[in-house]
């Protein structure tokens, strides 16, 4: 028997023949429109179930299809093969399957597949029992409820507010070939004199459009004949209201003709969505200045004072705001920006509520309060908390970035649009519950979880908390946000946490930053080695300041990684140059701890370069409520005052380490980082830095020769700084990377892609780049490169006869051989027929095995082999090669019987018979 072993081919849905002429044929493979059977697992060579290979020549995808629909969220499903990124497929309408060019991907890279959304597992069920992480038998429970801050933001104010909407022309962005609405809902305090601030929101990434009286949704834009718009801008008018009552002019944008294109360009649409988001700031600015050219809904209302604007971006919304407040700061290139005018507003603040950050690209100068919904179920990683992370460093320091964590909240429930019970369209709980294996934190009805109201109602008072603090300059609100432990009684009953970098932080110790570490270890966010990783992927859960990015090793994301078996196991973190705490209040320690254990306790001491010594303090850390699905390993705020370090004389200019002793029984902690910390919120001013921003080139392989191309890079701004490049060697799937100093008009990044010509067939190849700031700089396309495209056709192939005539046990044998060779791997495939006439070789005929492997289907009960359901017969031709054998394992039996026939013929790219292709006749004589 020939089987051919071929990583990224499902025995049960194989690569087939498309098109040509009886006996010859192209090596294409078929569509995804036959059924998905289970076959072997991935590392038996073959393809998991779900997963098979479609298209036809340098067309040909990778495709996965979902037992069931995959919500339209906003999270970036991806593909991933051996714990790297092969891409990010493209929906198909069915919400079940996707699909992925393989022009972008190397044969030898597909292996230990699996489909992830923002690290959440698409592609397996994976353990949902919500089981705690072993440490604590106790049940997951609420934390305990923080003192009552200074003010209660979530109160409302004292104006009575109007409601109205407008819809403009639509526009053009590039990369999108539909227009995007123009169109917003505004609510408006009424009576208010004077400019107002402005607060604009943002939507996220939902589903588009909907039937009336119908569970039907869909992504179209725009939406057909009979189909609704879904009304996502709507879906904060509760927060609007709020902040309208307080003296703020709102409006909340509509953004669904982006969200139904954004799976077709490099950045998800964040470009796309700043560019909306300031066309929109734009005819604010036109209003303000001549109100009488304004929509009515806007006449009614207050001028805006453009001078004060706050954002606030749900999910990809929030990606989108935070790239509006870098473009009106730093202007993006011309040719990817929707909008050419002028800068007429100032960005005071931002609210980014579960929010993507794709490019892990935070803009350092910008304060920003990021909510984090502990049971967001979409963007499941919590990615958001690199708006805190991610800026470290980066710029001045002075702007506050604070992290919200809401126990209990999902990720849709944020917006009523988006809740069941409240849309218009269609909706759902965004955090999946199985009733079989409810969740202890997240299933709905657990002590910890909150109902659409209770959620909406925090996210309200912590959007308006925001604004007090942003836009009103009222520094009792800091308290409510920068990890100083006080709570605001209108988000009740919720447990809201916080933790901030920034503000009046001074000197820190920072992991990510030179420093040595004895008695624990430094960790890196992310890498591929457990030994070396944060958290390890069997840990019980996930933590959000170790989210994945696009490099499968990231270097200068780091962590102190702590683990005691009796108390008394000291630390010690000393930096490469002394640290100055003169003048701060405490010092801010952010501390992990394992989800649902309570009481590690931590002695603080820090010592001079004299080596004078002094203990600070001690600090009690419990965890979050968690289980496997959640990403509560997240950082407490606790802070221990300086003065025992004034009182021991200790230089507090001169701070050489940091000692960190637990004193508690056997434990785990990873110290984020420690700042010294003073009360105050300083103005943030925006430091003039360089942008960079990385293009695609797209170029034809050629036929002959060898051409040199480079990676666009564009560096604009002023100054220079400091940014991480990652480049990925296709062949090998694995990525390098350097620091490089950029500043505009130097060619700092210089990336050259070489390009053999000759005219053999492949699949192209797609040679990458990523870039993240490491320190005065921002990036804004973090990603691109030189994308090289197939230009030779598919080879045709014959198919001849080895042994189409055997004996019961031994093999049906055919050769295939192509016209020329290919520079990848082909797979010609068959699919069984029915005989004209006579007997039909059976399921009871054929090696077990097999059968199973190449259909999903038992033996049992005999059934003639056409009636096996998609039993496809394919071979494997290696690159290089020129042929390969197919064939049909028999077995014998003890049953005497007639000479038994089989027939297959090939298939055309959907994966059905083809008319006059070419076929295989065998026929089994008995043993006996």
């Amino acid at each position: 028997m020939f089987r051919a072993r071929r990583i990224w081919v499902t025995a049960a849905a194989v690569l087939a023949v498309a098109g040509g002429m009886s006996g010859s044929a192209q090596a294409a493979p078929p569509s995804d429109t036959g059924p998905f059977t289970a076959t072997a697992a991935a590392n038996d060579g073959t393809l998991p179930p779900g997963w098979r290979i479609t298209g036809k020549g340098s067309a040909q995808q990778l495709v996965w299809r979902s037992g069931t629909r995959v919500p339209m969220g906003d999270a970036r499903v991806e593909f991933h093969a051996g714990g790297q990124l092969l891409g990010v497929p493209r929906p198909a309408k069915d919400g079940r399957t996707f699909r992925l060019g393989l022009g972008a991907v190397a044969p030898q890279k597909l292996t230990d597949l699996q489909v992830l959304a923002a690290g959440r597992r698409l592609d397996t069920a994976g353990d949902n029992s919500g089981s705690t992480d072993g440490r604590s038998g106790a049940v997951a429970q609420p934390t305990a409820p923080l003192p009552a801050g200074a003010i209660d933001p979530g109160k409302p104010g004292t104006y009575r507010t109007t409601t109205g909407e407008y819809r403009l022309n639509s526009v053009r962005l590039p990369g999108y070939p539909q227009p995007i609405e123009m169109q917003a809902v505004v609510v408006a305090p009424k009576g208010a004199t004077g400019k107002r601030p402005l607060a604009l929101f943002l939507h996220g990434r939902h589903y588009t459009c909907h039937k009336p009286g119908t569970e039907d949704i869909t992504g179209d834009w725009p939406c057909p004949t009979g189909l609704k718009s879904v009304p996502s801008y709507r879906g904060y008018l509760r927060d609007q209201q709020l902040l309208a009552s307080q003296g703020y002019v709102t409006v909340s944008i509509s953004a669904n003709g982006i969200n139904a294109q954004d799976g077709d360009v490099e950045d998800a649409g964040a470009q796309a969505r700043s560019s909306l988001v300031r066309l929109h700031l734009a005819r604010w600015a036109d209003w303000s200045a001549h109100p009488q050219t304004a929509p009515p809904v806007v006449r009614n209302a207050p001028r805006a004072d453009l001078s004060r604007v706050l954002l606030i971006g749900h999910s990809r919304g929030g990606e989108g705001v935070n790239r509006a407040a870098m473009d009106s700061i730093y202007p993006p290139p011309a040719a990817q920006d929707g909008y050419h005018g002028p800068v007429r507003w100032k960005i005071r603040g931002t609210v980014l509520i579960g929010p993507t950050i794709f490019g892990q690209n935070p803009v350092a100068d910008v304060p920003s309060v990021t909510l984090l919904p502990g049971c967001d179920g979409d963007v499941s990683d919590l990615q958001g908390e690199v708006y805190v992370d991610g800026t470290r460093g980066v710029s001045k320091g002075t702007a506050l970035h604070s992290a919200v964590y809401v126990e209990g909240a999902d990720h849709n429930f944020f917006n009523t649009e988006w809740t069941p019970g409240q849309a218009e369209a269609p909706a759902s709980d965004d955090f999946y519950d199985d009733p079989d294996q409810r969740d202890a934190v997240c299933s709905p009805g657990a002590a910890t979880r909150l109902t659409a109201d209770q959620q909406h109602k925090a996210g309200s008072t912590y959007i308006a908390t925001a604004a007090r603090l942003f836009i009103a300059g009222d520094d009792r609100a800091r308290e409510l946000l920068d990890g100083s432990g006080r709570r605001a009684p209108s988000a009740d009953p919720a447990r809201v946490l916080t933790h901030a970098v920034g503000a009046n932080r001074g000197a820190g110790f920072l992991p990510d930053g030179q420093v040595t570490v004895s008695g624990g270890k430094l960790c890196a966010a992310v890498d591929p080695d457990p030994a070396v990783a944060c958290l390890s992927d069997d840990s019980k859960g996930s933590s959000p300041h170790f989210a994945q990015w696009e490099a499968t090793k990231e270097f200068g994301r780091r962590a102190v990684a702590l683990r005691w078996s009796a108390a008394g196991s000291k630390v010690t973190v000393r930096p490469n140059k002394p640290v100055s705490v003169s003048g701060a209040k405490s010092l801010a320690l952010r501390v992990i701890v394992p989800p649902n254990t309570t009481g590690t306790q931590l002695d603080v001491s820090v010592t001079d370069t004299a080596g004078h010594r002094a203990t600070l303090g001690r600090v009690r850390v419990d965890g979050l409520p968690g289980t496997q699905r959640t990403a509560s390993y997240w950082a407490r705020e606790v802070r221990v005052p300086l003065a025992a370090a004034s009182h021991a004389g200790l230089d507090l200019h001169r701070v050489k380490s940091l000692d960190l002793t637990p004193r508690s029984r056997a434990g785990q902690a990873w110290l984020m980082d420690a700042w010294a910390w003073r009360p105050g919120t300083p103005a943030a001013t925006s430091a003039p830095l360089p942008r960079v921003d990385i293009g695609r080139l797209t170029v034809k392989e050629g036929n002959s020769g060898v051409k040199t191309y480079r990676v666009p890079v564009q560096v604009s701004g002023r100054g220079s700084g400091q940014v991480r490049l990652y480049v990925d060697n296709p062949a090998t799937g694995h990525d390098t990377s350097r620091l490089v100093t950029v500043r505009p008009g130097a060619n700092s990044i210089d990336v050259p892609v070489k390009v053999a010509g000759n005219t053999r067939f492949d699949y192209g190849v797609r040679h990458d780049i990523f870039v993240k700031a490491v320190h005065g700089a921002v990036v804004g396309a973090h990603r691109g490169g030189v994308t090289t495209e197939n230009d030779d056709p598919m080879p045709t192939f014959t198919v001849t006869p080895i042994a189409d005539r055997a004996t019961e046990g031994q093999p049906l044998k055919w050769k295939v051989t192509l016209s020329a060779a290919a520079d990848v791997e082909l797979n010609p495939s068959f699919l069984v027929q029915p005989l004209a006439a006579g007997p039909e070789l059976s399921t009871l005929d054929v090696n077990p095995q097999w059968l199973s492997e190449n259909s999903g289907e038992e033996a049992a009960p005999e059934r003639p082999l056409s009636k096996v359901l998609s039993l496809f017969l394919w071979t494997s031709v290696p690159a290089g090669q020129l042929s390969g054998e197919i064939g049909v394992p028999t077995i014998t039996d003890q049953v005497t019987e007639q000479p038994e026939s089989v027939r297959f013929l090939g298939v055309d790219e959907n994966g059905d018979p083809q008319s006059g292709g070419p076929e295989l006749t065998g026929t089994v004589l008995d043993a006996s």
